[in-house]
C-alpha cells in the first residue's frame, strides 16, 4: 500500500499537519512543483476539495498527498491525464463503478507490460553493443568497428 508519511518537524507557520499543508510543503513531501498541484486541481485530478484557509490558500491533507501520489505514479508510467481524470471521476463517485476501476487498471497494465517488453528488447540490444565494444577493445581491434564514412559492413 502506497503511503505518504506525515513528516512533523519545526516549520514556518502554515504547515501545521493538523490544519493542513501548505502548497510548499505539500509540493515538497510528495515530490511535485506547486505548479503541478495547482495543475492537477484545474484538470480534474483530485478526487477531493482541497481545503482552504481563511485567507483562501490551499490546505493539504495526509489523503490529498496519498491521492497526488497515485497521480504522479500513474502519469509516471505513461497513463494520459484523460484517463487519470476519468480513474478520479470514479474513486470520487463512491462505491458502485468498482468494475469499470478495474478494467480502467488492467487495461494500463496491458499497456505497461507491453512498453516494458519492448524496453526490454531495446536494453538486450544495448547489452549486445556493449558486449561487443568490450570484445573488440580487450581483442586490441576496436579500430575494425564500423563509422560512417568508413568501410562498410556495419557491426
Amino acid at each position: 500500500m502506497l503511503e505518504v508519511k506525515p513528516q512533523p518537524r519545526p516549520g514556518p507557520a502554515g504547515s501545521d499537519p493538523q490544519a493542513g499543508l501548505s502548497i510548499a510543503e505539500a509540493a515538497r513531501r510528495t515530490g511535485v512543483s506547486v505548479h503541478t498541484l495547482r495543475y492537477y486541481e484545474r484538470a480534474g485530478l483530485v478526487v477531493t476539495t482541497v481545503d482552504r484557509n481563511p485567507a483562501g490558500r490551499r490546505r493539504y491533507r495526509q489523503q490529498d498527498l496519498y491521492w497526488i501520489t497515485i497521480c504522479t505514479k500513474l502519469r509516471a508510467t505513461g497513463m494520459p491525464i484523460r484517463t487519470i481524470r476519468r480513474y478520479a471521476q470514479l474513486v470520487s463517485a463512491g462505491p458502485g463503478n468498482e468494475q469499470e476501476r478495474l478494467a480502467l487498471m488492467e487495461a494500463h497494465r496491458a499497456e505497461v507490460t507491453a512498453k516494458l517488453a519492448q524496453l526490454q528488447d531495446n536494453l538486450e540490444l544495448i547489452d549486445h553493443k556493449i558486449d561487443v565494444y568490450r570484445g573488440r577493445l580487450a581483442a586490441g581491434d576496436a579500430d575494425q568497428l564500423w563509422a560512417p564514412n568508413h568501410q562498410p559492413g556495419a557491426r
